[in-house]
């Protein structure tokens, strides 16, 4: 099939970034003791694709208990960055993943990102690697991710039902359901969130995704 579009997250999807991340989550939560930490990273795995300080503050409010302020978030977002940029940088592509996306793209189907990461610093992200030549557009948090791939949508006037979402978390799953996209899962073996009625995979693949209809 002739996709209209094709949506990717990344951490997980489209770089091997994830377990880089929850290392970083794991040091900055064990501050709080390492039963929090556990917890913070539990649900930081079972919750991937949304954004950072989203799990900041749950993990201050439902794990710890505790209020935390708007700048503290932020300030642990920044802190956060600073400690992930330099190995989402230097990150593998998941299997087959560089080469799909320049199979597609040789195909002249429209790619876009939808992140959790903060907008500019996937952006920048995408520049670095010299991967920014293959997307249309690149989008990241704070915007949610339905609202970024509907914008999309009614802007190329792209019909909802002819597009793809690629994600690794339920949020991935949720954006392409409320918008009605299709959806295709990349898990590794290891840590599996979705049900048995999702089409998974884990690894990429020009042919899985344009015969997945």
């Amino acid at each position: 099939m002739k996709w209209d579009a094709i949506f990717f997250d990344c951490d997980g999807v489209i770089l091997d970034s994830v377990d880089i991340k929850t290392k970083v989550f794991y040091q900055m939560f064990l501050n709080f003791g390492e039963v929090y930490a556990r917890q913070g990273v539990e649900f930081h795995l079972e919750n991937g694709g949304i954004s950072r300080h989203k799990k900041f503050k749950h993990f201050f409010h439902h794990i710890l208990k505790q209020q935390v302020s708007d700048e503290k978030i932020m300030d642990l977002g920044k802190q956060f960055s600073e400690y992930v940029l330099d190995g989402v940088l230097k990150a593998p592509f998941i299997d087959g993943g560089y080469e799909t996306i320049c199979e597609l793209y040789k195909l002249q189907i429209p790619l876009f990102v939808v992140s959790g990461t903060p907008h500019e610093e996937i952006n920048f992200i995408f520049q670095q690697r010299n991967l920014s030549r293959f997307f249309k557009e690149i989008h990241g948090s704070p915007r949610d991710k339905s609202d970024i791939v509907q914008d999309i949508s009614d802007r190329y006037t792209y019909k909802n039902e002819n597009c793809l979402f690629i994600g690794d978390a339920l949020s991935d799953l949720e954006a392409s359901v409320k918008t009605g996209l299709y959806f295709l899962g990349i898990e590794k073996e290891s840590h599996s969130v979705f049900s048995g009625d999702v089409v998974v995979k884990n690894s990429l693949s020009v042919s899985d995704i344009l015969n997945f209809k």
